[in-house]
């Protein structure tokens, strides 16, 4: 009889085990936000699908992708995690001198604030090592525009690379997880984009003019498979620490989210500072 206990005692731990595994599969995809609103994701999810070659044959057609960014509002706080703050409407232009006090969720786009006969350099400092990108104000300024004032607004602080994705050489960033918005959407500019390694492009959602805060730097030449998109607004390139960003791919591991995957560990944007001249 001890014998026989002592197996469904066994039996019974190895079923809660596997009980709790799947919970925490369930919570992964949960955090990671595959939901993108609306019915987008059924669409959304298909492109990963067809992209990874899952249906298997063949195709006359090149693979398809995705690099979507919601329309859900969330906030960031200080450690990376999702809020519920209320929206703010932020009055004229952020400091430029690092004392601006943080805002993360917005009722409205902002308005111009970067002189486009500037240059402007951003800096990332990641905990996996500093990047340099230098931004366009001439093929798309409203875009920088919205990344600078994001920026010096501090959204992007201690925020992680929530994505991985060695299928189309990406890297994606600029929230808590792939739902995360600032609160509004900008439109699309610069017309139609081919992608090269070091380009820093804007995330967007299903359909045109739906980017908001999210980003993706291209690591390597797999990037020209987004090529007949052609409507995720390049808006930088890298002039140093393509070494980062390759780095930061390396750190791929697959999940269940139909992202790709992500970092083995966890990598922060610390900080994105704006120099101009």
């Amino acid at each position: 009889m001890g014998t026989d206990k002592r197996n469904r005692q066994k039996a019974n731990r190895a079923k809660a085990r596997q009980a709790r595994i799947q919970q925490e599969r369930i919570s992964k995809v949960r955090r990671r936000g595959t939901i993108y609103g609306g019915g987008a994701i059924a669409v959304v999810f298909l492109l990963f699908l067809i992209s990874g070659g899952i249906f298997g044959g063949s195709s006359d057609t090149a693979p398809t992708s995705t690099v979507a960014e919601s329309d859900v509002t969330t906030t960031v706080a200080e450690n990376g995690s999702s809020t519920s703050a209320a929206p703010v409407a932020v009055k004229g232009c952020p400091k430029t001198d690092g004392s601006q006090t943080r805002v993360t969720s917005f009722t409205a786009a902002p308005q111009m604030c970067i002189d486009t006969k500037k240059s402007y350099t951003a800096i990332f400092d990641t905990t996996e090592g500093t990047v340099e990108v230098a931004l366009d104000t001439k093929v798309t300024p409203k875009t920088t525009n919205n990344f600078v004032v994001l920026s010096r607004f501090k959204y992007y602080d201690n925020t992680p690379v929530f994505r991985t994705d060695p299928s189309i050489d990406i890297i994606q960033a600029g929230g808590a997880n792939n739902t995360a918005s600032p609160g509004y959407n900008i439109e699309d500019e610069g017309g139609k984009f081919t992608y090269k390694e070091g380009d820093l492009v804007m995330a967007r959602g299903a359909g045109a003019n739906s980017g908001g805060g999210q980003f993706f730097f291209a690591t390597g030449p797999k990037v020209s498979l987004l090529d007949d998109q052609g409507t995720y607004v390049t808006f930088g390139k890298v002039t140093k620490g393509l070494d980062v960003v390759k780095a930061i791919i390396a750190l791929h591991e697959e999940d269940n989210s139909g992202l790709g995957g992500k970092p083995s560990r966890a990598v922060l944007i610390k900080s994105i500072k704006i120099t101009e001249k």
